[in-house]
Order: C-alpha cells, then sequence, then structure tokens
C-alpha cells in the first residue's frame, strides 16, 4: 500500500511539474507575478525586491583633486647680522609682530666700542686732511712763482690725497661699526606671526643661523602637485575649495594663482599653487587640505550615482599584436511598469565623486534600480519597494506564506499529498539555509526538492 501510495505522489508530482512548464512558456509575465522566491512560489524565475530612483537633471564638475599643505604666501627667515650671546628675548612663537618691532637683544659692549674707536678715528682723520689740503694749497702757490720744484709739489699733492684716503676708510669704518652696534637689536623686517624660534636667552647668536621665522600676514597659499594629466587640465584663474579633513563643507576658497611651465624631472609632477581669497577659523599655516579644483561644469546633466551602474568586464584577445586587452562597458536596469527591468547599456561623461554623468542610455524621468540591481538579468520580474518595506531576496518570505490557504498549512493542515509547509517544523536560520541552498539550485532541481521535502513532511505526520 505504501509503494502505490508513492508511485501515486511521484505521478502527480511529474504532472504538476510538466503543468507549470506549460504554463510558464504560455504566459511568462503571469508566471513572473506567481512564482520566484519573492513572488509567490519556489518555481520559475524569482521576482526580486528592488529600489528605484528618478533620473533627473543637476550640476555636475569635473574635478582634479589633490592635497597640499597651507602656508604663509612668504616666509621671512631672521637671522642674526653678528655674532655673541643673547642677552634677551622679547617674542616668542604664535606672537605676531609689527614691522620694525624688536625681537631680540646681544650683547652689544665689543661692538659700541669698535664704533667709538671708529668714529675716533674718523676724527683724526678729519684733522689729518685739513692739515694737508693747507699745505698743498700753499705748495701750489710757491709752484707758480717758481719757489719750489715740481718734486716738493708732487709730495705734498701726495699727501694729500693720502689724507683723503684715510678720511674715507674712516667713514667706512665708522658706518660699519655702527651697522653691527644696531645689528645687536634683533627687529622684524616685516609685520607677521612669529612661527618658529631658535635659540634661547643666553646662547650665542650665529650669522648663519635662522633665530626667528616669521609668517608675513599678507595671505594664505598652497602648493600641490599634479600627474600630466591633471596638469595639462588646471588653468590659471580657475576656482578651487579647500576642505580640512575634519570637516564636511569647505574650509576655505581660493583660485590657482600660478603654475609650473614643467614637470619635475624626477617625480613626473607639475607645481601648481593655489591662493586663498576665503578662509575658515580651521585654516592656519601647517594644516593639511584636500584641494578640489574645478575644470568644467555642467549645469543640466543626466546625473546618476554611480553605485547604481552594473560594470561587465570582456577579455579581448588580439591575435595580431598577440595582447589581452580589457573592454569595460557600463549600464543599468530601469523599471518598467513597477514589474520588469530593462537593461540599459550608457555612455558616460563626467564623474563626480560617487555620481556620474550620463551622456545616452537614459532619459529624465526613466526609473533606475539603485538597490538589488547586481543579481538581475534583463527582462527580470522585480518587485518595487523603498524603506522598511524593502527586503532582500534571502530576507522575504516562502512564496504564498500570507495565503489563507497556506494559513493552514502553518496550522498542520495543507494540501492533500504535499505535506504542507515544508519549512513549519524549522527555525529561522534553518530557514535561511534552505532558502540559500533552494536559491543556488536549477528550476527543475528546486521542484523536484520541494516535492520530496513535503513527501517526507507527510510522511513524518
Amino acid at each position: 500500500m505504501t509503494k502505490l501510495n508513492l508511485s501515486a505522489v511521484l505521478l502527480l508530482s511529474l504532472l504538476l511539474i510538466g503543468c507549470g512548464g506549460d504554463s510558464e512558456e504560455s504566459n511568462p509575465a503571469q508566471n513572473a507575478r506567481f512564482s520566484g522566491w519573492g513572488g509567490g512560489g519556489f518555481g520559475g524565475d524569482r521576482v526580486t525586491s528592488v529600489e528605484t530612483e528618478p533620473v533627473t537633471r543637476q550640476s555636475i564638475s569635473e574635478q582634479v583633486k589633490s592635497f597640499g599643505t597651507i602656508k604663509a604666501q612668504d616666509v621671512v627667515a631672521i637671522n642674526p647680522q653678528v655674532s655673541n650671546r643673547i642677552v634677551k628675548l622679547y617674542v616668542d612663537l604664535g606672537d605676531t609682530v609689527r614691522q620694525g618691532q624688536l625681537l631680540a637683544k646681544i650683547y652689544d659692549a665689543t661692538f659700541k666700542d669698535q664704533l667709538q674707536q671708529a668714529k675716533a678715528q674718523l676724527e683724526q682723520s678729519k684733522v689729518a686732511i685739513k692739515r694737508d689740503s693747507t699745505q698743498f694749497a700753499r705748495q701750489q702757490q710757491l709752484l707758480q712763482s717758481n719757489a719750489i720744484s715740481q718734486a716738493e709739489f708732487d709730495n705734498a699733492f701726495a699727501t694729500y690725497r693720502n689724507s683723503v684716503s684715510q678720511y674715507q676708510s674712516a667713514i667706512a669704518s665708522v658706518t660699519q661699526a655702527q651697522e653691527n652696534f644696531n645689528n645687536t637689536e634683533v627687529r622684524s623686517p616685516v609685520r607677521g606671526v612669529v612661527i618658529s624660534r631658535n635659540g634661547a636667552e643666553g646662547d650665542i647668536a650665529s650669522a648663519g643661523q635662522t633665530l626667528f621665522e616669521i609668517a608675513n600676514l599678507v595671505g594664505y597659499e598652497t602648493r600641490i602637485f599634479l600627474p600630466v594629466q591633471d596638469w595639462k587640465a588646471v588653468k590659471i584663474g580657475q576656482e578651487v575649495n579647500l576642505r580640512v579633513s575634519n570637516e564636511r563643507e569647505s574650509s576655505a576658497r581660493g583660485v590657482v594663482s600660478r603654475k609650473s611651465p614643467q614637470l619635475d624631472a624626477t617625480t613626473g609632477l607639475g607645481e601648481v599653487v593655489i591662493t586663498l581669497n576665503t578662509i575658515g577659523p580651521n585654516i592656519y599655516p601647517g594644516v593639511l587640505t584636500e584641494n578640489v579644483i574645478n575644470i568644467a561644469t555642467k549645469d543640466r546633466a543626466i546625473v546618476i550615482p554611480r553605485s547604481a551602474m552594473v560594470e561587465k568586464v570582456e577579455t579581448i584577445v588580439e591575435p595580431e599584436s598577440n595582447t589581452i586587452q580589457l573592454q569595460r562597458t557600463y549600464s543599468v536596469f530601469v523599471s518598467q511598469g513597477d514589474s520588469i527591468a530593462q537593461l540599459r547599456t550608457l555612455e558616460l561623461g563626467i564623474e563626480q565623486g560617487d555620481r556620474i554623468e550620463i551622456l545616452s542610455g537614459l532619459n529624465t524621468g526613466d526609473n533606475i534600480i539603485v538597490t538589488g540591481q547586481q543579481s538581475l538579468q534583463d527582462r527580470g520580474a522585480i518587485r518595487v519597494a523603498s524603506g522598511s518595506s524593502f527586503q532582500s531576496p534571502e530576507s522575504q518570505r516562502v512564496a504564498g506564506d500570507d495565503q489563507p490557504g497556506n494559513r493552514q498549512a502553518r496550522q498542520g493542515g495543507g494540501r492533500p499529498g504535499q505535506g504542507g509547509n515544508p519549512f513549519q517544523n524549522m527555525s529561522e536560520e534553518d530557514q535561511a539555509k534552505m532558502r540559500q541552498r533552494l536559491q543556488n539550485m536549477s528550476q527543475e532541481d528546486r521542484r523536484a526538492y520541494m516535492d520530496s521535502l513535503r513527501t517526507a513532511n507527510a510522511s513524518g505526520n
């Protein structure tokens, strides 16, 4: 009797499979609606839950991005002009100084003595030149009256010229001594901010050592280095948005002010200088910013998120050159009637972050599938959902669980000979595993497997 029942069940299953195959071929739209993992059964192609987004026109810009460090346009290094001990420092890091302000004092006793000595020598030279000039004038008169020889006159003239030279040398010595004495007071040549200080009171200041660095408060700039393609696209006058890494919005704005006419021979990069004209509170010398240069902007372009696209990579072998090339094509799925997914091949344009311009393949008003498109095929069955109602195919209920007939199956009744819902005694984890297993099966294997489960379930009851 058991063998007879088993034979009847197998015969009934074959008849059901045969009838189901005919219905799928004769009415694929109806089958797509009532079959699949999320649509109402385990036979046929599954219905995939998707989210859609309308295609709109937006503004998009072609951009060049690079990182650079903010610095003052002019940084002045203050080097002591004389060497001696530092006796006093008047400023420190971060202090704002005015032009001519005293920064440090160097021990000046030695330089004061040198100045006094030079002034004394100058006074002696003044006396000597006055004496020798008078003697030269007298000798000139005597020569005209033939009272002296030419040789005596020449000696007087040489003495006078020597006194003039010594006088001029004494003037230079006083000037140098005065300059050295003045340089014992280190003063700022510009208005700015002290960004570096080397040395402390008691140290020996050296003429070749930088004692202070002062950033001239005339503005900020940043220098970036770009590869050749980006360097060629950047033009002087283009607008730049600068963003500090911990901020979402732009921290400053600027323009491309200078551009190197050549690439660096070692790195192959081109230098571009950006001058800031609007700065935020977090912009200061030394901060690292991301610089975004707008190369070209389109105001009314068809723009979609990059995540909505499906990329296909094909390997092409060139027999003549014996090379392998990769050909990439990009497409997107468009919802038709909220039930069919149509594949569209795209031609891409400008890219900006996670957005991309579409030159052809889409029209304004098309509803593109932005979630669930990776498992779709052209003309595949879909169910449009959004928000909390969206579920991935693996998370959806077994087909027809909410129908009145299946409520009876969950309660232990079920259809005759089918054993009710085969998942009714499984845990949620086992049900998820079973769904994943069924998803990887072909249509015929899935049907056969489900029939065997229902038969085993009916026998167990």
